[in-house]
């Protein structure tokens, strides 16, 4: 775990929040002056800690109505499956994010579409026939309550 003081943990709050700030907006925000902000904010980023900015689109305003989690099963993993699926799923526009799991399940795959029948059509003709993939179980999302989440910094100030 790294060793951030007050001023770096601060500025990664501010920063989550508001990725658009200046260095100079920083500083003032934080207290210091922009030089050594500056030299933090680097640091930072050389760490891998900042991997990067984006911006944080509106799915409904852009017509991608329908969001589910899509759990997979496959049937081996000793057969280059789990690669295979993996390369798979990271050309699939419609998964915006891909977990390995424990349990009952082996991957976890968020998924936004415009419609149901955009929905059935990836799951059943694409997802579904993807070598090595055993059965999916999906979920739809009726409303989100929180998220994208941000990342807890409370655990760096003890």
């Amino acid at each position: 775990m790294p060793q951030l003081d007050e001023f770096e943990i601060r500025m990664l709050d501010i920063l989550q929040r508001d990725g658009r700030k200046t260095v100079s907006e920083l500083a003032q925000e934080i207290g210091l002056s922009t030089t050594p902000c500056a030299r933090r904010f680097e640091a930072l980023q050389g760490g891998g800690i900042i991997k990067g900015f984006a911006a944080v689109l509106s799915r409904r305003a852009l017509g991608l109505t329908v969001e589910v989690f899509i759990q997979v099963r496959l049937v081996s993993h000793s057969d280059g499956s789990p690669e295979s699926f993996i390369a798979a799923v990271q050309r699939m526009d419609e998964v915006s994010s891909c977990w390995t799991m424990t349990g009952d399940h082996d991957f976890l795959l968020h998924v936004m579409v415009p419609s149901v029948d955009d929905l059935n059509a990836f799951v059943m003709h694409r997802l579904m026939r993807l070598p090595g993939v055993r059965d999916v179980h999906t979920q739809l999302v009726l409303q989100n309550i929180k998220g994208p989440g941000h990342v807890p910094l409370n655990h760096l100030r003890r």
